[in-house]
């Protein structure tokens, strides 16, 4: 499983993916997240609560359809990892795995004309599910190499977490951490400490990062995170593959230029006080 940067120096290198929340109002995503590095995109789904984003998949298709070829020539979309069947709701997604499951099944068979480097299932897990080992069937139903995520919002430290996936996860299935820090639950330091116990347990090519890009809104909702909040996250996961959450939604170009010139100015501090 391969990550890297095509396009960018390694000292712009702040990111190696991009996650993609495919929703009616972000079909056509644009942005320039390869000057942070990124040649590698994580599509989250497919089909989301029955309807589906690519034709000839069995399920109800959406009215307007991503241009998957365009989306193929993309600088930040040279390997894909294709998610497969989800819902938006977490509770319906977890009741209705096998749903889920066979649904994902069909669009593996009708996957957008891109440069697969994996499949993800997206009916996120963590320790609160106790049903969780039920979607090992569908996990073994599904095309390799294959990825699920994995978030910890009560806490139990990352070597806990790393042996309740250990018991029950199927070893050639890897995992996206989610570092928690888009709602305060940790900061990135205690993230990386979840990511090296992890890794130490399952295997590091076996784990990515994803670092969220966004934060609560007051009044509801969540906002971009900005240069100062998000930019701690990524120099401190340095060493894994990391994915911004999300690239549509969160991460605008602005947002890339304030990261790349404070990324600058951090190094060209650095290079003086070493000095």
């Amino acid at each position: 499983m391969l990550t890297g940067c095509a396009s960018a120096p390694v000292s712009a290198t702040l990111a190696q993916g991009i996650i993609w929340q495919v929703d009616a109002d972000h079909v056509r995503p644009t942005g320039d997240w390869d000057k942070l590095g990124v040649s590698n995109l994580l599509v989250q789904w497919t089909a989301v609560d029955n309807t589906a984003y690519v034709s000839d998949a069995g399920l109800p298709t959406a009215k307007r359809l991503p241009d998957w070829e365009a989306l193929s020539r993309a600088p930040w979309a040279n390997r894909v990892i294709v998610g497969l069947a989800g819902n938006f709701d977490e509770k319906h997604a977890r009741e209705h795995v096998s749903q889920l499951g066979e649904q994902s099944r069909q669009l593996a068979a009708s996957h957008p004309p891109v440069r697969i480097d994996g499949w993800y299932f997206p009916v996120e897990v963590d320790p609160t599910w106790k049903d969780a080992p039920t979607i090992v069937r569908w996990l073994n139903a599904l095309p390799r190499p294959l990825w699920i995520s994995v978030y910890d919002n009560t806490n139990i430290g990352g070597k806990a977490l790393a042996e309740w996936l250990d018991g029950w996860l199927p070893h050639d299935v890897g995992i996206f951490w989610q570092d928690g820090c888009g709602l305060y639950a940790r900061d990135a330091a205690a993230a990386r400490e979840y990511a090296d116990a992890l890794s130490a347990r399952l295997g590091k090519g076996r784990v990515r990062i994803i670092a969220e890009a966004f934060r609560p809104r007051q009044g509801g909702g969540f906002r971009p995170a900005t240069a100062q909040e998000l930019l701690p996250q990524l120099n401190a996961y340095r060493g894994y593959s990391i994915y911004l959450f999300d690239g549509p939604h969160y991460v605008s170009s602005d947002l890339v230029k304030t990261l790349l010139g404070s990324s600058e100015k951090g190094s060209t501090a650095h290079s003086a006080e070493a000095k």
